[in-house]
This record gives C-alpha cells, sequence and structure tokens, in this order.
C-alpha cells in the first residue's frame, strides 16, 4: 500500500508498525508488562485502599412537606456526612441527576408520610443511591440508615412509643454492591494506560539508547508517519485487552455491561492513541529508559491511578486535588467506562467527556511528533 493520506505515505507507516511490531514480539519484558502486570493490579485492588465518604451530595424529593418530613431531611443535614443542596419535584428528576453524576443519592419522601407516623402505621421512605462506586454506595447507605435512627430516636426518645419508621432502600446501576463491578473499569483504565504510555516511553527511550531512533529520523521518513506507525501495534494489543477483560467480567463475574459496545470502542480508541502519543513525548524528551520510567509514573500513571475516580473517591480529597484531576484525562475515560457499562447511558450524556478525550488525543499527539525531530540529538 503506496496511497498517501495528508501528505502521510501508507506505505512507509505501515513499515513502522510491522517493525515494532516485530521487535514487541522479541521483547519478553514488554509482554510480560503488557498482560501479567495488570492481573497483579486486580488482586490488590482490594488491599490497598479504603474510602472515607464527606459531602455526599443528596437530593430531595418531599411530597409531604410537613414538619416531620423537614425533620428527617434536617436529620440528614445535621449527620455532617450529607450536602442537602438540591430539593426535586419528582423522584424522575432525582434519577436524572444520579444518572449525570450530580448527585449521589436521592431521599423520596411520599406523601401521607406524618399522617402515618400520627396513626402509628410504618412510615415508608426510599433512598435512591448511586451504586457504580460499590464501597461508596455501601457507606452512603449506612451513613442514611444511622440518620433515620438518630431522628426516630429524637422524635420518639421512649423505645415503647417508637413509630415503625421503615426506610426503603434501592441501590441503582450496582443493586448487588459487588466490589467487581467498579474494579473491571478502573482496571480497563490501569491496563490501558501500561499499554499506552509506560510501554511506548519505553519503545521509543530505548531507541534512542540503542541509535536505532537517529538512523530511523535520519531517513525520508515523515515525523507523523514514525509516530502513526508506532501506535497502531498498541492500539491492537490494547484492544485484545479491553475485549478480554469486558467479556471475562461479564461471563465470570458477571459485571453489568448496559451500553453501546460501539461506544466502548471508540472511547477506548482515542484514550489509548492518546495515551500512545503521551508515552512516545516521555521516551522522545527523555531519551533513557531509567528517566523514562520515572517521568511516566510521575506525568501518567500516578496521576491516572490516584486522581481518576478509578480507585480512590474524589470528594473527600483536598480542594486543590481535585481541581487537578480535572487534567487528568483518565478521570474523563473512567466516568465513561462507568457510564457505559454500569448505567448503559449514551453520547447525550457523556459527550463532554468524548470531547476531552479528543482534545487529549490532539494534544499529545502534536507533543509527540513535535518532541521527534528529524535530526540527531545533541
Amino acid at each position: 500500500m503506496n496511497g498517501r493520506v495528508r501528505g502521510i505515505e501508507l506505505g512507509r507507516l505501515f513499515a513502522v508498525a510491522r517493525k515494532e511490531l516485530t521487535q514487541l514480539r522479541r521483547d519478553t519484558r514488554s509482554l510480560v508488562l503488557a498482560f501479567v502486570v495488570p492481573v497483579q493490579m486486580l488482586l490488590l485492588f482490594g488491599y490497598a485502599i479504603s474510602w472515607d465518604v464527606r459531602n455526599i451530595a443528596l437530593a430531595v424529593n418531599d411530597a409531604d412537606h410537613t414538619a416531620d418530613s423537614r425533620a428527617l431531611v434536617d436529620a440528614f443535614r445535621a449527620s455532617g456526612y450529607f450536602d442537602v443542596s438540591t430539593a426535586v419535584e419528582r423522584p424522575a428528576v432525582g434519577g436524572d441527576l444520579l444518572r449525570r453524576g450530580a448527585a449521589r443519592a436521592v431521599l423520596v419522601i411520599p406523601r401521607r408520610f406524618s399522617e402515618d407516623l400520627v396513626a402509628a402505621r410504618p412510615a415508608a421512605v426510599q433512598l435512591l443511591v448511586d451504586g457504580a462506586d460499590a464501597n461508596t454506595a455501601t457507606i452512603v447507605l449506612g451513613y442514611a440508615q444511622a440518620a433515620v435512627a438518630s431522628w426516630s430516636s429524637a422524635r420518639a426518645p421512649n423505645a415503647a412509643a417508637l413509630v415503625a419508621l421503615l426506610p426503603a432502600t434501592r441501590v441503582w446501576y450496582n443493586e448487588t454492591l459487588e466490589t467487581r463491578n467498579m474494579i473491571v473499569p478502573g482496571l480497563i483504565s490501569s491496563i490501558m494506560m501500561i499499554i499506552g504510555s509506560m510501554l511506548c516511553a519505553l519503545t521509543v527511550a530505548r531507541e534512542w539508547e540503542r541509535g536505532t531512533m537517529e538512523q530511523l529520523v535520519a531517513t525520508p521518513i515523515d515525523r507523523r508517519e514514525v509516530i502513526l506507525g508506532k501506535l497502531i501495534p498498541y492500539l491492537g494489543i490494547g484492544f485484545i485487552d479491553v475485549t478480554m477483560i469486558v467479556v471475562v467480567g461479564a461471563t465470570v463475574f458477571h459485571v453489568p455491561f448496559r451500553g453501546n459496545v460501539f461506544l466502548l470502542g471508540a472511547a477506548s480508541f482515542i484514550f489509548l492513541a492518546g495515551t500512545c502519543a503521551l508515552g512516545m513525548w516521555i521516551g522522545a524528551i527523555s531519551r533513557r529508559q531509567i528517566v523514562a520510567v520515572q517521568l511516566n509514573m510521575l506525568v501518567a500513571y500516578l496521576p491516572g491511578f490516584l486522581l481518576s475516580g478509578a480507585s480512590l473517591d474524589l470528594s473527600p480529597m483536598p480542594r486543590v486535588l481535585q481541581l487537578l484531576s480535572y487534567a487528568v484525562p483518565a478521570r474523563y475515560f473512567v466516568t465513561l467506562l462507568k457510564g457505559i457499562m454500569l448505567k448503559g447511558v449514551g453520547v447525550a450524556v457523556l459527550w463532554p467527556e468524548l470531547v476531552a478525550l479528543a482534545v487529549f488525543f490532539t494534544v499529545a499527539v502534536s507533543l509527540s511528533v513535535h518532541a521527534l525531530q528529524k535530526r540527531l540529538s545533541p
């Protein structure tokens, strides 16, 4: 294939891709990094991470509008864990807030709530919880039950006079509160970060160390052909790993997949291409493998692991770290993964994250092409 697309010679591009694939097959360390390290991460996920949930965004649908219903809402506010700042007129509006991530839970107080209390009948309230993050949802349920118990005790301190208040709770998107339902989407992001950023950074830095990169850039080949040619094998490996994790998650661990598989593929392609280009930029500016590893940990892997929402809830973090997380591309990809796999939402909800990943891809490719100068290193 010797055609040209926007000044790129396809024959030379695929020649670079074949060369990269041949080197990758011969590099056992890179293959281990691509397929063994993610399994180790899966085993360690449940042991090294803890959550401390604060400032839980709680929306309230109060259809009773009585002193008792307002007192119950005040009990949630006084607990110190809930941020009661949104009132909705219908439960469906609260469900939309959960779908968009604008609320963590929705408290639904039905009509005749106060009448049931006065008549000593069971008074039911409903709590809708976003279960995409299983551990956080479990903590939210515990805090909610404690707030209800505190309100019930304050209303009737005499145990013999306690009114039967039966809170009805329902967890959305992760109904069984299985931790693996949260781990699998985060693991996809971590795997793609390892393959895309770390492997590409090591590959480019190793070529600079061996002098083969100098020989390559001395040829008539275009810098864009070098970058895109090196991207192709890692994109293929990334899609194999993503497919494997999704299939195993759905068949073995019964992780729900409610969204569009093509949307997941498109989002994965954009993110993986961006992380590969970022890794090539790191390798090009470092030109030493040890420096590339250290720089990759600081620039790509640690921010992507800690500030993406894949393993740690961002809401309890200091405000400065929460703001910094908006500059981490993995944050948007994790939101896409949870939205597609667990919530089943589409482009109408997730388009801001797709735009953010497209911007990341454009910037990363531009940086890598600029760093790969068509000259010998000084």
